[in-house]
């Protein structure tokens, strides 16, 4: 089958590949010259045979809506335009109505399997009438990973399902990132555990928890156990968001996903507006001391705690801590106190424990 593919960066150029791999002629365009197959959008249409099928993988958005606009123009009565794109879900209601206008057939794809979708194949999930579906599956088909036909591509619905449920799928992603992420914390913080990445590799066979993702994060503990010299500085691509407002617009309880987007806003901030706040409302209330946010920094750094507020900071922490063991651990530590000093083993909790 002959394909028209605009977008060639990593996934695009991989897909290109894999379906030439597949037997299918595939004419390639890109705004980098060193990578496509014709000079032109013009020049794309021209070197295929209508009825034509071309495939969009560009940036959602703009990018998108543009290169879908122009095909309007270029295109004839009778062609296909797939968007492959992470387009929300939205746009295609737009796009397919613009194209409808002009008797082209208009499909939505989400695509997962990033840049090893050249191997494994990808997973796809499709939005659009069963006619310009059933016209582009020996695409989806070379595109899918091998086996059964419904273990790596699904028709959704109609148009807008195929983004919408690719959308979906990126908010469960946040979701089990997130949850990953937050055991290799406190995996890390608890000083009997010795071997986080084998723990974690050891979660790749047999266990409930396995996944992709968890292979995923065992290659990046292979190569860097402390995950040092990682910014924890991390961006969204918007799909976590969107699934989130359709979460609010339906009324869907999502803590989990939700959270785990908020967490990223969260790593975006050199110093936090809602804990400025509650620092300043506990200094208002109870007269704790309050830190300016290079103190608060050199508190994390693990520096020796100087200023008045530090000190009291640092006190608190230890004070919670010896709360927090048990009870048997506290008289004994009381006990010892009471030897070595001759004062009082029982104490009123500090201002520090009533907060």
């Amino acid at each position: 089958m002959q394909l028209g593919l605009i977008g060639l960066g990593k996934m695009g150029a991989n897909m290109r590949e894999r379906l030439r791999r597949a037997g299918h002629e595939v004419v390639g365009y890109d705004r980098n010259p060193e990578v496509s197959d014709v000079t032109t959008l013009e020049a794309l249409v021209a070197a295929l045979e209508a009825p034509r099928v071309v495939w969009v993988m560009v940036p959602s958005g703009a990018p998108t809506r543009d290169t879908v606009a122009e095909l309007g123009e270029l295109l004839e009565p009778g062609d296909l335009v797939v968007d492959g794109g992470n387009s929300r879900f939205t746009d295609d209601f737009d796009n397919a109505k613009l194209l409808g206008d002009k008797e082209i057939g208009y499909v939505d794809c989400g695509v997962s399997g990033g840049i090893w979708g050249l191997a494994n194949g990808y997973g796809l999930m499709v939005g659009g009438a069963q006619e310009s579906v059933e016209r582009a599956m020996p695409i989806f088909d070379a595109l899918r990973p091998e086996g059964p036909r419904e273990e790596g591509f699904v028709h959704a619905g109609e148009v807008g399902a195929g983004h919408y449920t690719k959308m979906v799928h990126n908010g469960i992603e946040y979701g089990l990132m997130q949850a990953y992420a937050e055991g290799y914390e406190l995996l890390m913080r608890k000083d009997i555990v010795t071997d986080v990445p084998g723990a974690f590799k050891a979660w790749s066979r047999g266990t409930v928890v396995r996944s992709w993702l968890l292979d995923l994060m065992v290659e990046a503990l292979e190569k860097n156990p402390g995950l040092d010299g990682v910014s924890d500085y991390t961006v969204d691509s918007g799909e976590g968001k969107w699934t989130v407002e359709e979460a609010i617009a339906l009324e869907v309880p999502m803590p989990v996903i939700s959270a785990s987007l908020f967490a990223r806003y969260a790593s975006r901030q050199l110093a936090s507006p809602t804990m400025q706040a509650v620092a300043a409302l506990r200094g208002e209330f109870g007269g704790h001391e309050v830190m300016t946010i290079e103190e608060g920094n050199a508190l994390r750094r693990g520096d020796e705690a100087m200023s008045p507020a530090q000190q009291a900071a640092a006190k608190g922490i230890v004070e919670k801590a010896d709360a927090e063991r048990p009870r048997d651990a506290q008289q004994a530590a009381r006990a010892q106190t009471g030897t070595q000093t001759g004062t009082q083993t029982e104490s009123q909790p500090s201002a520090a424990q009533q907060d």
